[in-house]
């Protein structure tokens, strides 16, 4: 027997580690890189943007929409190679919350964990309404005298959100395959109507696509920031970081390939949608369907039908995704003390956080059909939306940028790469998010930026006020994933069953 085989079998103690993790109850280490991608695509929603965000880019950027989108992807790959700074270092459920906490101390950590519910929260909002909105066009195609009623579209909302609710509790594994086959189906739908219509305009670039007329510098900040909604949730899976089998690689990599994968699509998309409409003598802000109208315009009108079902069910699938990764950050939330103890608590058979889960959901759903019943329109309800959810993320993404450089700095691994970086990144998205909040606050959306601030003053009020009456809260907030006995060779626990350290760097 060799000294390998020797030690294997019975391998000398090694002391210190504790037997339960301080997010056990999560099914730790069970997915791989194809379930951690599914969940950052899914959250991106990549078939679903690359239909509806070039129009609305478009209104605002005019002739730069392509730059704008450029500079959006650019921006967000900024925001993933710092993210990773943490990703690589820490498995956490909490995201960005965690990350903040990490860097730049509990109270900065609880604005940008927030800014997460808030961009979590209304963008699966704006999911499930958008989902609504273009189920709501598949049936009346299907059944012409389907009556389009408020009452018939609060009722998909709410047979959606039971969906969601049902497959994110029933289990990760199930949540992120079933969003990734929709998403591979609807971006194939998507790429064959791209082929076509750059099939029939001709091999010849257009170059009036990347014109810069009509766009002003303040109509260009805002055009991107607009753009930049169609990435946000690119990070969304570091929330899986206790389930993700090999953390350190796979949530890394999936982060930074969601940004390439969903801007080059982005990109082309846009351009076949601009160069189909000039071939036309139209304008793509012409139209309030402009897949669809292009379809009819280029002799496939029978991709219509598809198209309709590909871009719905990609905004359930973003749904999906949005509401796991803010079940996640809650249920972070729920171990460390901040809110309720519940929403720590995980499903005996499915170990998933159905309690957050089972709170989230129908708040996610009611948000729209309150718009509905208020008489909004769902695409109304969905610029909305949009608005609360990008000023949110985008708060979180400033955050996270800065906490990096500070966070590398105190375990001595800063390097000027990574700082430039990362502060570059922080000032253009500030500048960015302020210039987007200031013009949107002139526009027929200001509700949203006022609902942004209310809610995020309100998480900081409460904030304050739960750490008066608890100060602990300053040692446990930044809770993250920590090796056990059982994941080391002669681990031995300790006398007291007690987690393994307490989930805090430098502990």
């Amino acid at each position: 027997m060799t000294a390998l085989e020797r030690a294997i079998a019975d391998p000398p103690p090694v002391p210190g580690f504790g037997t339960r993790s301080p997010v056990d109850g999560l099914e730790r280490r069970s997915v791989g890189f194809v379930d951690v991608l599914a969940q950052s695509v899914s959250a991106v929603a990549p078939s679903a943007a690359a239909t509806t965000i070039p129009m609305l880019v478009a209104v605002v950027a005019g002739g730069a929409t392509l730059w704008a989108l450029g500079v959006a992807m650019l921006l967000s790959l900024l925001v993933a190679v710092t993210v990773n700074q943490f990703t690589r270092r820490i498995a956490a459920t909490g995201s960005l919350y965690t990350y903040v906490s990490r860097g730049l101390g509990t109270g900065a950590g609880f604005v940008a964990g927030s800014a997460m519910l808030i961009g979590y929260g209304f963008i699966a909002m704006f999911a499930l309404a958008g989902a609504g909105y273009y189920l709501a066009i598949l049936l009346g195609r299907v059944w012409p005298g389907i009556p389009q009623t408020p009452l018939f579209a609060v009722a998909l909302i709410a047979a959606m959100a039971l969906v969601v609710l049902v497959v994110i509790i029933r289990g990760i594994r199930l949540s992120t395959r079933l969003t990734l086959l929709i998403e591979t189906v609807s971006v194939g739908i998507i790429l064959v109507l791209v082929v076509t219509l750059l099939v029939q305009t001709g091999p010849a670039i257009d170059w009036s696509a990347f014109s810069l007329a009509g766009s002003t510098p303040a109509n260009f900040a805002v055009g991107a920031v607009l753009a930049l909604t169609a990435f946000v949730g690119f990070e969304s899976s570091s929330t899986l970081g206790v389930e993700a089998r090999r953390p350190f690689a796979s949530v890394p990599r999936a982060i930074v390939w969601t940004v390439i994968v969903s801007g080059s699509l982005y990109l082309v998309a846009t351009y076949s949608q601009i160069v189909g409409f000039n071939a036309l003598g139209l304008d793509l802000t012409s139209s309030a369907s402009p897949v669809n109208d292009l379809a009819g315009a280029y002799g496939v009108e029978w991709m219509g039908l598809l198209l309709d079902v590909s871009i719905a069910t990609s905004f359930l699938a973003c749904a999906i995704a949005s509401t796991t990764a803010l079940a996640r950050v809650l249920f972070a939330m729920g171990r460390e003390g901040v809110v309720p103890p519940a929403f720590g608590a995980t499903h005996r058979r499915f170990s998933t956080p159905h309690v957050a889960a089972a709170v989230s959901v129908p708040v996610v759903a009611l948000v729209p059909m309150i718009g509905i019943a208020l008489g909004w329109g769902l695409w109304e309800t969905m610029e909305t939306l949009i608005v609360v959810a990008a000023a949110g993320y985008i708060t979180a993404y400033v955050l996270v940028c800065v906490a990096a450089p500070v966070f590398l700095r105190r375990i001595g691994e800063l390097t000027a790469g990574v700082a430039v970086r990362a502060f570059a990144a922080a000032a253009l998205l500030a500048a960015g998010v302020v210039v987007y909040l200031v013009v949107e606050s002139a526009s027929a959306r200001w509700i949203g930026v006022v609902v942004f601030l209310l809610l995020l003053a309100a998480g900081c009020a409460y904030y304050f006020a739960r750490r008066r009456r608890h100060p602990w809260l300053i040692e446990t907030i930044g809770v993250y994933d920590v090796p056990v006995a059982a994941d080391v060779l002669g681990g031995a626990a300790h006398p007291d069953d007690a987690p393994g350290g307490d989930g805090r760097t430098g502990s």
